[in-house]
């Protein structure tokens, strides 16, 4: 082609692509259609029922899924609400108690709208510095809710697992960097913890499960004895991995004792606090993560303690030199512009490069809403599962198990001449089909447990009041066929 044929050509190219740049007047009726749609699901929450089935993805067929030519918003924004929207799980109810949802707050959302148009590259502080000063914001003011000293650097990730996978690559980097160090666990850390160990290289080191008490927390006598034989042995220590909040009951194991004891023994101290060790933002949480703080990393889930949407996480490391040292890189084409006082790089104490701008959802809820908000929100939840706990306590045939640790209870129905287990598994199975009240089920060395996790911002009194009730009547239902 010659230069005039090239430019017919791209001037008939720049007509075809159009539809990707909507002119100022689409785009107010596209967003006022979207945000009416949004506004009319968040009016739907308070009555919607907690699970669909799952057929209703199918209840409109996009054939085929894929045009050449574009397809009319309203009928885009009633097929997402039917066929995405309504199947499976309503995690933003306030009865939605099945496993550890945060709710996704409003003001996340119009952050993650404002960090997508403007489409601010987070990597690098040359590249956005403002973005990049807001993700320092946010991961200085996580280290100070837990108690890190100023020393702490830290990234925002997709959840928990890569905030693991984080941790335990700076671990690995500063502790254990030839392999054959050994790991200390219980049996009720997170499988993710597994999945990491394997991407960091270490799924064939040396593991001991450490046992736990009646209450489901790590044993310190047995974390103690587990050590020093591994040095009697030859085997050094790398990496003990606790948790503040178990998935299955909650259980926070006792930080401060396991600190002493990597200290001593020079470990790796690292707390998987992707469920409660948030809650160290209020009063009554700080003091049942106590010890958190001492901890050499910790991965963190603003996702759940902080009612985020999905997607959130953090990796914090309390001396930072180990995270950057462990993750910072370069390359020409990404050398920085200039220097900047904004503070280090997400792409230097990170595994990611390319990044979602995630620290708006984050720093706009907390400007919006302020601070003393969460933490009356969090400081309910853990009252919120004290009164679930007292209320089935009043039921006969309960048990109620030990008062919560955070804001999780796992319980069993046990009425005379019935297995428990199937008793349990039979009243989850009732409450999960009727949908109003969405509990979830797991088994402990063996027993079956249905849990209650109470963590949605949404969720008060009167909806644990209306999961008492919705628990009672299963029961009866069990009980009498």
């Amino acid at each position: 082609m010659n230069v005039e044929q090239l430019r017919a050509e791209l001037e008939a190219l720049k007509t075809e692509m159009r539809p990707l740049e909507p002119d100022e007047g689409e785009r107010r009726v596209l967003g006022d259609k979207v945000l009416g749609h949004a506004l009319g699901y968040l009016e739907s929450i308070p009555d919607a029922p907690t699970n669909n089935e799952w057929e209703g993805v199918f209840a409109q067929r996009l054939d085929p899924e894929f045009t050449e030519e574009g397809r009319d918003p309203d009928a885009l924004l009633s097929y997402f609400g039917q066929c995405v929207n309504e199947p499976g799980f309503t995690t933003t109810s306030p009865r939605f108690m099945a496993y550890i949802p945060g709710g996704g707050l409003f003001h996340s959302a119009l952050g993650d709208f404002l960090a997508a148009v403007s489409n601010k590259y987070s990597g690098f502080a040359s590249a956005s510095p403002g973005a990049v000063r807001l993700e320092n914001a946010c991961t200085a003011w996580l280290g100070e809710v837990i108690g890190y000293p100023k020393t702490n650097a830290g990234t925002l990730t997709s959840g928990g697992s890569i905030a693991n996978l984080t941790a335990i690559v700076a671990a690995r980097e500063a502790r254990d960097p030839d392999g054959g160090g050994a790991v200390y666990t219980t049996r009720f850390a997170h499988y993710c913890v597994d999945k990491a160990l394997h991407i960091a290289g270490r799924g064939r080191a040396p593991k001991r499960l450490i046992d736990t008490d009646d209450r489901c927390r790590m044993s310190v006598a047995a974390l103690e004895a587990a050590i020093e034989r591994d040095i009697a042995d030859g085997i050094r220590p790398w990496l003990v991995i606790a948790s503040a909040g178990t998935i299955d009951t909650g259980s926070v194991d006792p930080l401060p004792a396991i600190a002493e004891v990597c200290r001593r023994h020079d470990v790796w101290f690292h707390v998987d606090g992707a469920y409660g060790g948030l809650f160290a933002l209020c009063e009554e949480g700080r003091e049942k993560v106590r010890g958190i703080e001492l901890a050499d990393s910790v991965a963190l889930d603003p996702h759940k303690t902080l009612f985020l949407p999905y997607g959130t996480g953090a990796a914090l490391v309390r001396d930072g030199d180990q995270l950057r040292k462990a993750f910072s890189a370069s390359a020409e084409y990404i050398r920085p512009l200039g220097e900047s006082e904004v503070g280090p790089s997400p792409a230097d104490l990170s595994p990611e490069l390319t990044r979602h701008f995630r620290a708006l959802r984050l720093w706009l809820p907390l400007q919006m809403a302020g601070v003393a908000a969460f933490r009356a929100a969090q400081r309910e939840k853990l009252l919120l599962a004290q009164y679930f706990h007292a209320l089935l306590s009043q039921l006969p045939d309960f048990d109620a198990g030990p008062p919560p640790d955070l804001s999780v209870v796992a319980f069993r129905y046990a009425p005379d001449g019935m297995d428990c287990d199937a008793a349990s598994e039979r009243l989850l199975q009732i409450l999960q089909q009727e949908g109003r009240v969405m509990l979830s089920g797991t088994r402990i060395d063996g027993k079956y447990f249905i849990r209650c996790a109470i963590l949605s911002f949404r969720s008060h009194a009167e909806h644990v009041d209306e999961a008492i009730g919705a628990i009672a009547r299963a029961a009866d239902a069990v009980k009498h066929g």
